[in-house]
């Protein structure tokens, strides 16, 4: 997670291209100044976090709380703290390689093929939404198609095309705050079409000199509920984190 915090919408907004559009006003910004904005805004060596879910299901509302290490866009290590029932459940990926640790059964899984589709702790998250990491400028066309206003906000709207069939999502369309260079909404489709997530990203925050979304709501269109809540409560950039804890031995630790 390479100076990003593991979430598939702020990895998706790191790694744009922008193709512009000849009808947009002049002073649209190319797209490689925009990468070099958000880059330079929200990437940091390492990142450690501690972070709640509120999942929203048609059963009522749990809290999932959790510490994460990640360290460039290939290593992530997290452990569940809360509720007891997931407390001592731990992650560990590794470039495209993610296993789970369950204290209950004392085993280790590894995640691969279809089951990467399935929610995480109840989540509106997927598997393949944490494991996706690879620059979105090698598999999407973008376009920059207008402007709109979101939350008081000025922000530039982007719509992407898959170019390879490997990607978990067909399109998407971006929202992307013009002046702090930070994704407000995201909308992300099938090949069909058909609407499959929404995500909002809200309290933004200066950060040791980063604007950062602390805040980030999630909603599965295909899932009844009113979706998951990914709250920053600490987060810490370019702290040193020890080796080890990038290991397969840290999971039963």
């Amino acid at each position: 997670m390479n100076r990003k915090l593991k979430i598939p919408a702020i990895i998706f907004l790191l790694n744009l291209v922008w193709c512009i559009p000849s009808d947009l006003p002049a002073q649209t910004p190319a797209g490689d100044e925009i990468l070099e904005q958000i880059d330079r805004n929200m990437s940091s060596k390492t990142q450690i976090l501690t972070s709640k879910m509120v999942i929203h299901s048609r059963r009522g509302s749990r809290t999932v709380v959790s510490r994460s290490w990640s360290e460039g866009e290939a290593k992530t290590f997290s452990e569940y703290l809360s509720p007891a029932r997931e407390k001592g459940t731990k992650m560990l990926k590794l470039e495209d390689k993610l296993w789970i640790y369950s204290p209950s059964a004392d085993r280790i899984i590894r995640i691969s093929g279809h089951m990467l589709r399935q929610s995480v702790m109840g989540s509106d998250l997927s598997y393949e939404d944490m494991m996706e990491d690879s620059r979105l400028r090698d598999k999407y066309e973008a376009t920059v198609t207008t402007s709109e206003v979101i939350d008081g906000r000025d922000c530039w709207i982007v719509e992407l095309k898959a170019t390879t069939d490997d990607v978990a999502y067909y399109e998407m369309k971006l929202w992307v705050d013009r002046e702090r260079w930070v994704p407000l909404k995201e909308e992300l489709f099938a090949k069909s079409g058909k609407l499959l997530k929404k995500l909002e990203l809200k309290d933004v925050t200066n950060i040791d000199g980063k604007w950062f979304p602390k805040k980030m709501i999630f909603k599965d269109m295909l899932k009844k509920g009113k979706g998951t809540e990914f709250i920053i409560e600490e987060i810490e950039f370019d702290s040193e984190i020890p080796s080890h804890i990038f290991s397969k031995a840290s999971l039963r630790k």
